[in-house]
């Protein structure tokens, strides 16, 4: 049994990986701004701002899972730097204070896209100078600090999970069903680009693998998915379909949704919306570029591979919807 904190896990994501925690018999803490209800996990409520509640929150752990970050495509970047590379130094700080020895650090592929396809990618490095937007700019400087912070006495893991989705999910599905419903949702080209996905279950699985796993694999980045690259329309019109909307039926070429996403952007920089933005550059390259990646070394080293398929994933989502 391990005493692991897990941060973040109000989300999705956070919330699957600490609930398949306790089950295995860990004593789990989370740690996020309000409670989390994990059933068998004590909460520790605070900001990744706050040192002393990050300090308290790391205390008597032995283990790190840290999925808490600022995630969105608009917002000033002090706000993305505050929470996602100070409050990432601020957590390894404590949890090296505290006598942790696995860290857990996730990710996102997004720190190692710059703009171009990516057609049975690895997972490449993160590059803070050169990744699309904030988030993802933030995000790839949190990763290096993690996996510097990688050395005897702390083993640290980045893990990369890409585009989780499942039922309950607020940020990639509800975002979908949202726009979709209000009939803003547009194919870019013909929604021909392939990409990888991960259903949450299996995303969580990799990350409770990773921890297993630290002391073999420390010091390397791996990006999880469930290996099942699809079309970007295809995809979205299953999540549309599961949730009970109508797919999105007209297109916008890629080069003109490229071009208003910089517009929106630049717009949004000097009168933010009280919503994100439409549609911004990095959104238009996700939905239109190619990026699905080899899993072969991720399922070697983390010993892990998916349970649950794309399509019973669907299936699942539309059950949880029907029960809504």
């Amino acid at each position: 049994m391990s005493r692991v904190l897990v941060t973040g896990a109000s989300g999705m994501l956070g919330r699957a990986t600490a609930e398949r925690l306790v089950a295995a018999g860990h004593d789990v803490r989370t740690f996020q701004r309000r409670p989390a209800g994990v059933a068998g996990a004590a909460d520790s409520l605070g900001s990744l701002t706050d040192d002393e509640a990050v300090r308290r929150a790391a205390e008597g752990r032995d283990a790190v899972v840290h999925l808490a970050a600022k995630v969105s495509v608009s917002g000033p970047r002090r706000d993305y730097e505050q929470v996602n590379v100070e409050g990432t130094r601020r957590l390894l700080a404590a949890a090296g204070a505290a006598g942790v020895t696995r860290f857990v650090h996730v990710s996102s592929p997004s720190v190692a896209h710059i703009g171009d396809a990516l057609v049975g990618a690895g997972a490449g490095p993160a590059e803070p100078g050169l990744a699309r937007g904030h988030y993802a700019r933030t995000k790839a400087a949190a990763e290096r600090l993690a996996l510097a912070a990688d050395g005897p006495g702390l083993a640290v893991v980045a893990v990369r999970p890409h585009l989780v989705w499942g039922p309950g999910d607020t940020q990639l599905v509800g975002r979908i069903v949202e726009r979709a419903r209000a009939g803003r949702l547009p194919l870019l080209d013909q929604g021909a680009a392939l990409i990888d996905s991960v259903y949450v279950d299996n995303a969580a699985d990799a990350l409770v693998a990773a921890l297993d796993r630290a002391e073999d694999v420390h010091g390397q980045a791996f990006v999880v998915t469930n290996g099942e690259p699809r079309p970007v329309g295809d995809l979205l019109a299953g999540i549309c379909l599961a949730a009970g909307v109508a797919p999105p039926a007209w297109r916008v070429p890629a080069v003109l949704a490229r071009a208003a996403g910089t517009v929106v952007e630049t717009l949004w920089a000097v009168r933010p919306g009280p919503d994100e933005p439409p549609m911004t550059r990095f959104l238009a390259e996700q939905l239109s570029t190619a990026h699905w990646f080899d899993q072969r070394r991720t399922r070697a080293e983390l010993r892990w591979r998916p349970a649950v398929s794309i399509d019973e994933g669907l299936a699942r989502l539309a059950a949880h919807a029907r029960r809504a």
